[in-house]
């Protein structure tokens, strides 16, 4: 399996009302390292996964109506908490509208800290 992988940052608000998120159930700021990896077993006739400024701008895209909002009053966030997980999910979902179909899976990682990250993998062939 190949992968290419682009990545971006997006600054971000929200809040986590559950007592299990302790201190981060108040609104606050993060911002969001994402990176994207699009997958396929076998090469495009360019011998390519995708190119990759068409991955990037694929990234910027779906991240673009996320900056500098809060995600609390996000429409794609309506009902359900923002966890960075969510996020990667939103992500990886969105970038998976907008791939080519010989694409076989979006992988996403959120990095929130530096020490601390979510993946989340879309196989669009199952």
């Amino acid at each position: 399996m190949f992968g290419l992988t682009v990545t971006d940052h997006v600054m971000i608000a929200h809040s986590l009302p559950d007592p299990f998120f302790g201190p981060a159930q108040g609104l606050h700021g993060a911002t969001l390292v994402v990176e994207a990896t699009w997958r396929r077993r076998e090469l495009d006739e360019h011998g390519v996964v995708v190119d990759i400024g068409e991955a990037g701008g694929h990234l910027a895209a779906v991240l673009d109506p996320l900056r500098y909002q809060n995600l609390d009053e996000h429409p794609d966030f309506a009902g359900r908490l923002s966890t960075t997980e969510a996020v990667a999910a939103h992500v990886a979902h969105a970038l998976a509208a907008r791939a080519e179909p010989a694409i076989d899976g979006i992988g996403v990682v959120v990095r929130e800290h530096p020490q601390a990250w979510v993946t989340y993998d879309l196989d669009l062939r199952s």
